[in-house]
């Protein structure tokens, strides 16, 4: 594998951190606004719809910062073999997760969360490029598959 895939590897890591980030701040946002927005007399968080969407919220960007961080052990550990699979999951889960988890973050706001210069309108709109720069959601997937097939020859 040339130096050019090793590098990559390394930046789809990094946009997975990235995304992380962007998720993180999205549910931050969703989480403090449920608190706070009151519907029927009683904050939108005491719903149990509201409490669900947020709880998945958390548990898919944990699930993404495992990835990363597997990502990353594998290649300090200089396994760089294993190094483009997990790369590319992380890099994949967790952009499709930002995009999941901001959106979720709009839904929670209701007709707020779509007026720009709300920062979850803004966060939605960020999110969409990761997801193609550094090879497109398919082309993650391909690689993944790929890497599946050398790990079961």
């Amino acid at each position: 594998m040339g130096y050019r895939f090793r590098t990559l590897d390394v930046f789809r890591a990094t946009v997975g951190a990235a995304m992380l980030g962007l998720a993180e701040a999205a549910f931050a946002e969703a989480f403090g606004y449920a608190r706070k927005r009151m519907a029927f007399g009683r904050p939108i968080g005491d719903f149990q719809a509201t409490q669900f969407k947020l709880a998945n919220m958390a548990m898919e960007i944990e699930a993404a910062r495992w990835l990363i961080y597997r990502a990353a052990h594998l290649r300090d550990e200089g396994r760089l073999s294993r190094t483009v699979k997990f790369a590319s999951m992380a890099k994949l889960f967790a952009t499709e997760m930002a995009w999941r988890v901001a959106d979720e973050a709009v839904q929670i706001h209701g007709g707020s969360g779509v007026t720009k210069g709300v920062k979850v309108e803004k966060l939605l709109r960020e999110s969409r490029l990761p997801r193609i720069y550094e090879g497109t959601s398919e082309i993650q997937r391909l690689t993944i598959y790929r890497e599946l097939e050398r790990d079961f020859k």
